[in-house]
């Protein structure tokens, strides 16, 4: 089938602003690019009705993920951390909305790089869906789903496959799951297979290559990758995330040490051309 692709602004920008956004979104379009992501590092970033008239001048779809840097928590944290992660992870819903975005993606659960022994972890999930679920609720009175992103192992303990994913949120409504080929291939043994027993439950895709760079510059096989998610009945956009090595804080998060391509534009326009071929054969 014939995919939307879209690209995340952190390949060029963190914290995303208004400047940095109407700057980035004009390339995105000429491109040829369906859709861009914003990343809601803290809300007042971006001014969300602004980015919507800018999005519907240039025909742009847009896609929001959440940002769960320290200090936000869902799981064995202090109430008032609960509290104050639900009320950020409002405001993001209030963006996505505002935007259009049909979902808010990302580790809605734990701070990124927060590992713990979890001991007890049917426990540690109800606690998730109960402090997941008034969110769950809020986004749904406003027509947006919370994709819940599996991480690898490195960057979180709580969830890193999407058969932890699919036990952790079984019967929360107003959830799916975002599927993050770069994790996949960290945690998960067969790719296309996992995609599999995700069916009906995948709110969203983000691509890169195996060490972040642009997909098809790697080992992956994107073809049986996109087949299955063909197969599994998501129809959502396909959106290449990477990240700047400039902004010292997210080049850290994400552990992005060296260039991954010869320049931030490569991994956006090699990537969207890979994908595009793939889709043409």
């Amino acid at each position: 089938m014939s995919r939307r692709i879209g690209v995340n602004t952190w390949v060029w920008a963190s914290p995303l602003d208004d400047e940095a956004l109407a700057r980035l979104a004009v390339r995105v379009r000429d491109w040829g690019f369906d859709a861009i992501e914003l990343p809601v590092e803290s809300p007042g970033d971006w001014d969300p009705g602004r980015a919507a008239d800018l999005l519907k001048e240039l025909g742009l779809d847009a896609t929001v993920v959440l940002v769960m840097g320290p200090g936000r928590e869902l799981v064995d944290a202090p109430r008032e951390v609960v509290g104050s992660t639900q009320d950020y992870l409002r405001r993001v819903v209030d963006a996505a909305a505002a935007v259009g975005s049909a979902v808010i993606a990302g580790p809605a659960y734990a701070s990124v790089g927060r590992t713990w022994r979890i001991e007890d972890r049917p426990a540690a999930y109800r606690e998730l869906r109960q402090n997941l679920a008034p969110v769950t609720e809020y986004a749904a009175q406003r027509g947006v789903t919370v994709a819940v992103e599996p991480l690898n192992r490195y960057e979180t303990s709580l969830i890193n496959t999407v058969d932890q994913g699919l036990d952790a949120l079984d019967g929360l409504a107003g959830c799916a799951l975002a599927l993050d080929v770069y994790h996949m291939n960290i945690e998960e043994t067969d790719l296309p297979a996992a995609i599999a027993r995700a069916a009906g439950r995948i709110g969203h895709v983000q691509v890169s290559a195996n060490d972040r760079g642009a997909p098809g510059r790697d080992h992956l096989d994107w073809s049986a990758i996109l087949r299955a998610l063909d197969q599994a009945g998501y129809s959502g956009p396909l959106v290449i995330e990477s990240f700047t090595a400039h902004n010292a804080t997210i080049a850290t998060a994400a552990s992005i040490w060296r260039p991954l391509a010869p320049t931030q534009d490569a991994i956006a326009v090699d990537g969207l051309h890979y994908l595009r071929s793939l889709h043409d054969d």
